[in-house]
């Protein structure tokens, strides 16, 4: 694969999404994967979601501007959308400027990008199980993970704890 992206400028040539994106999403495709990019006033997301299960994976990054000159507004804002989703695409996929892009590596990082999600998904089921059985079940779940895993968890936490606080409520309740 070759880089088709030229900047004059500053003597380089670089990815354009038409260089990789219609193998990475073919090949997506056929591991039932499908990513949909999104953008709001401040982050631009990628979003690769399992079409066949309700795993996704999440990778965003911040909206930057653009000022070419001689554009409008709107061709600003086209430009901005296109460089976040280049960039947005190459994080995921983990696409180096310098290396090239073949096949086989493309295979192996959305293998791994859909052994991430499953742990993850894995992950979330044993906290909502152990929510599900109360405060203290919750409590020893949480301990049984790993660092990492907690890192992992940290954005979940508090909505486990809040499902573990209403089970022990209505269990007293009960009571």
């Amino acid at each position: 694969m070759s880089k088709s992206g030229q900047n004059t400028f500053a003597k380089y040539q670089y990815f354009e999404l038409g260089d990789f994106l219609p193998t990475v999403q073919q090949i997506l495709s056929e591991l039932g994967l499908c990513g949909v990019v999104s953008f709001d006033a401040s982050i631009a997301s990628l979003t690769i979601y399992d079409v066949d299960g309700d795993g996704s994976i999440l990778f965003t990054s911040p909206m930057g501007s653009a000022a070419l000159k001689g554009c409008h507004e709107v061709q600003n804002i086209g430009a901005v959308e296109t460089y976040q989703r280049r960039y947005l695409w190459v994080t995921a996929m983990e696409i180096v400027e310098h290396d090239a892009l073949d096949a086989g590596t493309v295979v192996e990082t959305v293998a791994k990008v859909t052994q991430i999600n499953s742990s993850h998904d894995a992950l979330v089921k044993k906290l909502n199980a152990a929510a599900r059985q109360g405060t203290e079940s919750l409590a020893k779940a949480w301990k049984s993970l790993t660092p990492s895993q907690q890192h992992e968890m940290a954005g979940i936490k508090e909505d486990m704890k809040a499902a573990a606080a209403m089970k022990d409520e209505s269990i007293a309740t009960q009571a």
